[in-house]
């Protein structure tokens, strides 16, 4: 899984150009990992986090909040889900965002169907 975790200030302040070169930029990593046989199997930009909910445990209950679980300025804005048989060639694939994005987190997903 590709995790996108930036700055949302800036995409919200950005300009509609800037926003449609950045879609560019998501349209040609797309289009480098079919062409070097990774296939991305799910995604999706999130909206701002100020529109998220948090539940956290408290006291015995669980209590419902507005807003993200953490005040940070780097949120998850998005992300990508890939199937490889070649993760160091889809880290070279991820170098486009990287020039995009603040900065990129890859982690694998665990597969409970093949654990024992």
């Amino acid at each position: 899984m590709v995790l996108l975790p930036t700055n949302e200030a800036f995409w919200a302040e950005s300009t509609p150009e800037e926003k449609a070169a950045g879609y560019e930029v998501h349209g040609k990593f797309a289009k480098l990992l079919a062409e070097r046989g990774h296939k991305v199997t799910g995604g999706a930009e999130l909206h701002h986090s100020s529109k998220a909910k948090t539940l956290r445990k408290q006291g015995g209950e669980v209590v419902i909040t507005d807003g993200p679980y953490a005040e940070t300025v780097e949120h998850v804005t998005g992300f990508y889900t890939i199937e490889t048989d070649d993760v160091d060639d889809m880290l070279e694939c991820c170098k486009v965002l990287a020039e995009l994005e603040t900065a990129l987190e890859v982690r694998e997903i665990v597969d409970h169907e093949g654990m024992s």
